[in-house]
């Protein structure tokens, strides 16, 4: 399945580690929750990646999936945040979580974008499921050049820090105040936010395309219409010219008069203006003959009078 906007593998990634979906599968709970809040939120279907199964552990020295870059090519990347999550020495966090950041930086949108309201946000939309501590706070912040913001799914209580269930047995004693279903909906609502801000810089972007193609066919078509009048004007100037000229040669004294032709000095860099130079050289030949016209004229009525 392709994503929305062309280019990309997947809308989605879903990167999570494999810690985190054991015993209750609180990962693939999440995803599918997510996945029926985005058919009621899109008209369009939405493509998400999530690997059920995934490599957890790899060192650099292993093998690691070369299809998986490939995969990461996706518009909004949702990390799902835990205490295992953030360590240097897994899989997700080595070949997910940096590698969607610095590709995301070098792409066509940015790794942070302007959303409708004036805000900025980043592509990284975080899930978080515990609360963390500094040390591991800061290492996420290290990665994403930001200040660590998502949307909390964490039941904390006295002594309790653990993630959020869809059904909780005293959501009254959440100290966070946070129910599922709505962040759900908040999520669901984020990638929206996002996506729509893609959609708008994609759109803008084609349509100055499309202008500048426009300003190159039409800028030709206008200069080739300026250098066509200013001819007619030069060649009408050299008429007038060879019309009253010969009425001052009646005199009988003759007169010994020239007429010097020089090249145009171009005095600015106003491109519009150079068709000027190129309709005065391209009938330099006509000018010529029509000036040995002229004083043809005038050495015949001189003789004869």
């Amino acid at each position: 399945m392709s994503s929305i906007i062309p280019g990309y593998t997947y809308d989605i990634f879903i990167s999570y580690r494999q810690k985190d979906n054991r015993g209750e599968r609180w990962v693939s709970e999440f995803v599918e929750a997510l996945k029926t809040e985005l058919d009621s939120t899109f008209k369009e279907e939405v493509s998400l990646y999530f690997d059920v199964n995934p490599h957890d552990g790899l060192l650099e020295t292993h093998d690691v999936d070369a299809s998986l870059k490939e995969k990461l090519k996706c518009l909004i990347f949702i990390p799902v945040i835990s205490r295992t999550y953030c360590d240097p020495n897994s899989f997700a966090w080595q070949h997910e979580f940096i590698p969607f950041v610095e590709t995301a930086q070098h792409d066509q949108f940015g790794l942070k974008i302007s959303v409708p309201n004036g805000n900025v946000t980043s592509r990284v939309l975080p899930v978080r499921i515990h609360d963390l501590d500094s040390a591991d706070i800061k290492l996420c912040e290290s990665v994403l050049g930001s200040v660590l913001r998502g949307i909390d799914f964490v039941y904390k209580s006295p002594g309790v820090n653990r993630p959020l269930r869809p059904n909780e047995d005293r959501p009254q004693d959440n100290l966070n105040k946070t129910y599922y279903r709505d962040q759900i909906n908040k999520v669901a609502n984020g990638i929206n936010e996002i996506i729509s801000s893609l959609r708008k810089y994609k759109d803008r972007d084609e349509t100055n395309s499309e202008d500048a193609i426009k300003n190159v066919i039409v800028k030709p078509q206008k200069r080739k219409t300026k250098i066509i009048i200013t001819s007619f004007i030069s060649l009408a100037f050299i008429l007038l010219l060879y019309l009253i000229i010969p009425r001052h040669q009646l005199s009988t004294e003759p007169v010994e008069k020239t007429i010097a032709v020089l090249p145009f000095e171009k005095w600015f860099n106003d491109k519009d203006y150079s068709y000027l130079g190129d309709a005065i050289a391209s009938h330099k030949k006509v000018i010529s003959r029509l000036l040995i016209l002229v004083e043809f004229q005038r050495q015949t009525r001189y003789m004869l009078y």
